[in-house]
């Protein structure tokens, strides 16, 4: 595990561990393991979550925890909370449970097939913007009420959104939720959950049934960059710091834009290339403990 690219060279770092359960003597083997004697115990999240502070080695380490089950980050100690100016949040398997198109194709009895390809353009394996389009046009003909009843029915938030988003604002950061979704959901998620800005695709809707195309131009990977970019260009400051939060390839460049980003039970190519990776905490809140 290499250090996070917002950490000073010789400037001290934390060694951040997660889990719905974590063994007291697991910590002291990563304490003997990372040469330090200062632990604390992390209570912004639910689930349990230790700092080792000011650690001088790592050496086998993530492999250690890796084995336990556990969530481990290096982070920085001058990495404050109220650093923090914008979170930018995919809104898919990230900020809820759910794939809604896949949700809404399910009433339409074609959810394993539209399922497959999200699941490829989510890997990376196939282009976003011509899955999505294909994906649309396969809902022609559903009438708008399927999408009310996937939103009252089936949608349901990632444990932890909720403590996240509250900790996050509270530190005085901006929320943004950019989908490559549909606006019918983050428009009610942001009243729902008091966010900022949302970005996201609007289904194009006759005589209260789906087209099957979206009107104007698909919210793809490069639009969430630049929708982070563009607010953040308004919101860093001096010394702020933006984070993102996702979990497909088409947030890779939204990621890669951010000063921290976190991937969120994520593709292995996610996974690979953000500051950190959540798979084992219990909640998103988790979040909230990768910042000092």
């Amino acid at each position: 595990m290499k250090p996070p690219r917002d950490a000073l060279p010789g400037a001290p770092l934390d060694l951040v561990v997660q889990a719905p359960s974590i063994l007291r003597e697991d910590i002291d083997v990563l304490c003997a393991l990372t040469e330090t004697d200062s632990v604390e115990p992390l209570t912004r999240a639910a689930g349990d979550a230790y700092a080792l502070r000011d650690i001088r080695a790592f050496d086998g380490g993530e492999a250690a925890c890796a084995a336990a089950g556990y969530d481990c980050a290096l982070v920085p100690a001058a990495r404050a909370l109220g650093r923090v100016r914008l979170v930018a949040m995919d809104m898919d398997s990230t900020l809820i449970t759910i794939e809604c198109i896949d949700e809404i194709a399910d009433l339409q009895g074609l959810k394993p097939h539209v399922a497959a390809i999200t699941a490829r353009a989510m890997g990376g394996e196939i282009d976003f913007r011509a899955s999505l389009a294909e994906r649309v046009a396969l809902l022609r003909g559903l009438p708008v009420t399927a999408l009310a009843r996937v939103y009252d029915e089936r949608l349901r938030l990632t444990p932890g959104v909720e403590t996240m988003l509250r900790g996050f604002r509270a530190a005085g950061a901006k929320l943004l939720l950019v989908s490559g979704g549909f606006t019918f959901f983050t428009e009610r998620l942001r009243t729902r959950l008091g966010l900022d800005y949302t970005l996201a695709n609007t289904l194009e809707i006759v005589d209260d049934r789906l087209t099957g195309r979206v009107i104007g131009d698909i919210v793809d990977a490069g639009a969430k960059a630049a929708a982070l970019q563009a607010h953040a260009a308004a919101l860093r400051g001096g010394d702020g710091l933006v984070v993102a939060i996702g979990d497909g390839a088409n947030d890779l460049p939204m990621l890669a834009a951010a000063d921290v980003s976190i991937a969120w039970r994520a593709k292995p190519t996610v996974r690979a290339q953000a500051t950190h990776a959540l798979d084992h905490a219990g909640g998103l809140d988790a979040a909230l403990n990768l910042f000092t």
